[in-house]
């Protein structure tokens, strides 16, 4: 097996065991339950900030728009406004595609060599499985503010009866969870089936894989066999967002399994390939109108030299130019 597999799966389940003999340590469930939250969430919001911070310092100084439709030029020429956006409005246009229906993805494509030539092959089951998995983690996101907030908003009573909306079984079953759990397990499967991207990977890749796989799969275990105390589990959160934290008696330890992994993924996030969720509306190759040719832009970063005219420099250098045999506009 792959040794950056190994290494990723070994130190979840060994975050995993630590969470779990804390969360049955009286003397340790402050410290998973209270300590390690707050320290977490600071982390990921200064490292969130910083990151976004220090992309926007970035200098920028030439429009770098990556385009493939037809740029805006001659009037009789058909211009893409949507591909090729010319306008602010065609930008945030496109940029709205790209974030809600991962349009570049739907169009990516898969290159194999089939024999003694090149195949080429539509990847939408790629585009399928990443556009569940994001859509199902943030609906799960959004479920778990009930947790935060009282009274709970109707758009978070909303949101779970339309996820919840087949009832199957009681409790009713989220579906925004088992595709979460179904979608990461396909990712993990394709990055280590093909031999291309198992290549390319690293531990980085695997380990939020499968601290994903170990939240959503603790979610669903707690929900539909554990079974546990909810309001014990709303007294804990509502205590840290309170800033009165305390520590409920009948609380699973798998409750703070669940709450540790949280935790890790949100110290993880800023340091990791998964801030692209911030990255993307900083992207120069993407949030950038491409109106090179209408609009003469000037790098803000260029040194304010003084500039020789070529009538200057040719009387200076008249005489010498003209024993080295080179044209000039005026004789001597």
């Amino acid at each position: 097996m792959n040794v950056n597999i190994v290494l990723s799966l070994v130190a979840v389940v060994v975050l995993g065991a630590l969470a779990f003999l804390g969360g049955s340590a009286p003397a340790l469930q402050g410290v998973f339950g209270i300590l390690i939250p707050y320290i977490a969430f600071v982390v990921f919001l200064g490292g969130f900030i910083w990151r976004i911070m220090k992309w926007a310092k970035s200098p920028v100084p030439f429009r770098i728009p990556t385009t493939c439709g037809q740029q805006k030029s001659l009037p009789w020429i058909k211009h893409d406004k949507l591909e090729n956006p010319y306008t602010g409005l065609g930008v945030v246009g496109r940029m709205a595609f790209e974030i809600l229906t991962f349009r570049s993805l739907f169009r990516n494509t898969k290159a194999e060599i089939k024999g003694d030539r090149i195949s080429y092959e539509w990847e939408i089951w790629l585009w399928l499985f990443a556009l569940a998995f994001h859509y199902s983690f943030l609906a799960v996101l959004v479920r778990h503010m009930r947790f935060f907030l009282e009274p709970v908003p109707f758009f978070i009573e909303a949101l779970e009866f339309i996820d919840g909306f087949f009832q199957i079984g009681l409790p009713i079953v989220l579906l925004s969870g088992v595709v979460l759990l179904a979608a990461v397990c396909f990712l993990f499967l394709r990055r280590v089936t093909k031999p291309n991207l198992r290549y390319a990977s690293l531990a980085a890749d695997y380990f939020p894989l499968f601290l994903i796989m170990a939240i959503a799969g603790t979610g669903i275990y707690m929900r539909y066999f554990l079974r546990v105390d909810v309001v014990a589990v709303k007294e804990l959160t509502m205590g840290l967002v309170t800033l009165h934290p305390t520590i409920p008696a009948n609380i699973d330890p798998f409750v703070y399994v669940h709450l540790f992994c949280v935790c890790v993924l949100f110290v993880y996030f800023p340091f990791s390939k998964l801030m692209h969720a911030g990255g993307i509306f900083l992207s120069p190759t993407r949030n950038m109108a491409n109106n090179s040719r209408a609009k003469r832009h000037i790098n803000p970063w260029n040194p304010d030299l003084p500039f020789v005219t070529y009538e200057k420099y040719e009387n200076e250098f008249r005489e010498k130019m003209i024993e080295a045999g080179l044209p000039v506009e005026k004789e001597s």
